[in-house]
């Protein structure tokens, strides 16, 4: 098993990738584009951080987003 070692960095800038479970034909993530962009401005409001650049498809989606200064919490969000 791999042993991973995270940078804790205030104020980092992050990229991600999130998979759907079942991606063989599943569009959910285009279908249900205003409900995934209503929880990220919920998330936003209770967790601060910036988007620098965010690709969603069909069934998987890109992030690059900017912790605040004060903050090195990335995986809360």
């Amino acid at each position: 098993m791999p042993n991973y070692k995270l940078a804790f960095t205030p104020g980092g800038t992050w990229f991600f990738t999130i998979n759907l479970l079942e991606r063989h034909n599943n569009d959910m993530l285009v279908r249900e584009i205003e409900f995934l962009r209503k929880v990220i401005k919920k998330v936003k409001q209770k967790y601060p951080f910036h988007i620098d650049a965010w690709v969603v498809l069909p069934e998987h989606m890109h992030c690059i987003f900017t912790l605040p200064e004060i903050d090195s919490d990335f995986s809360l969000r």
